[in-house]
């Protein structure tokens, strides 16, 4: 089997039914969704390990999606493990659907936890960890945070807290797409060297492309068998809405409105993509 050829299957299905749901509801948070893509698709093809027939089994990985608008981009990987069906991915964010626009551990099975409130992820994932530590299983947790949320104060408490616990069993992303919801980080905020500022805390720290499903499961792999009494961040150098040129090339594509027009063009950049990998997409008509 050729595991790259196999990951990049996965992530152009969690890519397509990001777009399907998005599009079905006539818009929503697409851009920093759409880049963790080749993410979601290591994680849940290689390392998570969970059980969709018993969501809340005790002995499982945890994975705390702390920018939790990227909802829909979890919920993708989800539905392609068989959590529940794809066909609900087309209620993404309506009324009495099970799928909220964010993250909600209550209403999603393979939820782990609510999110939305930028900042707070990642001091859930800490106490996540700590537990697991204090219960003496070899339970992983995963976090992923973004660039806006890098600058709230709760986040640089959660490091401090991370490495002070040492804990190791603690792996977190950074979707680095260099925007926020106001502008480029440099407008907004700079994170300035995120990777030494992570080192300086304590913590292992490194950069890598968010769009390689080959560097993302090597560094994950090697991220799990650290044992070295620190966390680990990875920074994933992303662009927003990658993928899919027709929204990766909308300046600001945060949240945006998906016309019928855009959703056409979004749909044939995917099912060229998909006839090149053998891929078939065809629930997104």
């Amino acid at each position: 089997m050729n595991l790259e050829l196999e990951l990049k299957k996965s992530a152009l299905k969690i890519r397509g039914a990001i777009v399907a749901a998005i599009a079905a509801k006539g818009g929503g948070h697409i851009g920093g969704s759409l880049d963790l893509a080749e993410l979601f698709a290591v994680l849940y093809d290689e390392y998570m390990r969970v059980d969709p027939l018993n969501p809340q089994w005790h002995e499982r990985d945890y994975l705390v999606c702390s920018k939790g608008h990227a909802g829909p981009a979890l919920y993708a990987a989800l539905a392609l493990k068989g959590f529940f069906p794809y066909e609900m991915l087309r209620t993404l964010n309506q009324e009495g659907s099970m799928l909220p626009g964010h993250c909600d551990r209550i209403k999603v099975p393979g939820v782990d936890a609510t999110t939305g409130s930028l900042g707070q992820g990642l001091s859930i994932a800490a106490g996540l960890a700590l537990a697991a530590k204090l219960s003496k299983t070899d339970q992983r947790v995963f976090c992923i945070t973004g660039d806006g949320e890098s600058a709230e104060g709760q986040i640089w408490e959660a490091v401090q807290f991370s490495a002070h616990y040492k804990l190791d069993n603690l792996i977190v992303f950074l979707d680095w797409n260099k925007m926020q919801i106001d502008g480029s980080n440099d407008e907004v905020m700079s994170l300035g060297d995120v990777k030494e500022k992570y080192k300086a805390f304590g913590w292992n720290s490194c950069l890598i492309d968010g769009s390689s499903v080959t560097q993302i499961n090597e560094t994950v792999g090697n991220a799990i068998e650290y044992k070295n009494g620190k966390p680990t961040m990875i920074i994933l150098d992303t662009i927003k809405g990658y993928g899919v040129s027709c929204v990766s090339s909308i300046k600001n594509n945060h949240c945006i409105g998906f016309s019928q027009n855009l959703y056409l063009q979004a749909k044939g950049e995917l099912e060229t993509q998909a006839e090149q990998l053998g891929v078939n997409l065809k629930w997104l008509d």
